[in-house]
């Protein structure tokens, strides 16, 4: 078993019960009661969807930025953040041909998606799913998981507007946002 892959299952039963699902940009997903987070793989009959992302090394990141994050942000699962957020996000054509390293200076010289997210930590903890290594046939590129306390969610819907307006979201051409709660 890949212990990188995780499959986020929506349907009726999971430990997160969904608060909303929102079409940001291009098409949305089926609104769904809950949603279960499954270390592995999981068949289709098991949900009205399921989107899968495998954990990945950190890309787009220099030594120091890395070193920052390592050192500021805490794991998931911390019992009082009940409140979580998963994002799925397909970026466009025109990013995939830009090379590494124009990709690195659009997300972060330009759009400063690491300097933004450490004045989150450790309110925010967040894990990143990559899609576009698993197949073609992936329907985004990646899956932002995102837990918080609630006392984090004026935080947490400032970092996300925060990144909404960057350059590197002219290149994003599908975004859903799904908001949860554990219960």
């Amino acid at each position: 078993m890949n212990s990188r892959l995780f499959t986020f299952i929506g349907g009726t039963n999971g430990p997160w019960r969904v608060r909303s699902v929102t079409k940001v940009i291009g098409d949305g997903l089926d609104p769904v009661e809950r949603l279960d987070v499954v270390a592995g793989h999981a068949e289709p009959s098991q949900g009205k969807w399921l989107l899968r992302g495998i954990t990945s090394n950190e890309r787009y990141v220099t030594k120091a930025e890395k070193q920052n994050l390592v050192a500021k942000q805490q794991g998931l699962g911390r019992a009082g953040s009940t409140c979580a957020a998963l994002i799925p996000i397909r970026k466009n054509q025109e990013w995939w041909i830009l090379s590494q390293e124009e990709r690195r200076r659009v997300f972060e010289e330009s759009s400063s998606h690491v300097a933004t997210g450490l004045r989150y930590l450790p309110a925010v903890a967040r894990r990143l799913h990559h899609c576009r290594d698993l197949s073609a046939s992936e329907p985004f590129d990646f899956l932002t998981w995102f837990e918080y306390a609630p006392a984090a969610a004026q935080a947490f819907e400032q970092l996300v507007a925060e990144l909404r307006v960057t350059p590197e979201w002219q290149y994003v051409d599908r975004e859903v946002d799904i908001r949860l709660e554990r219960t």
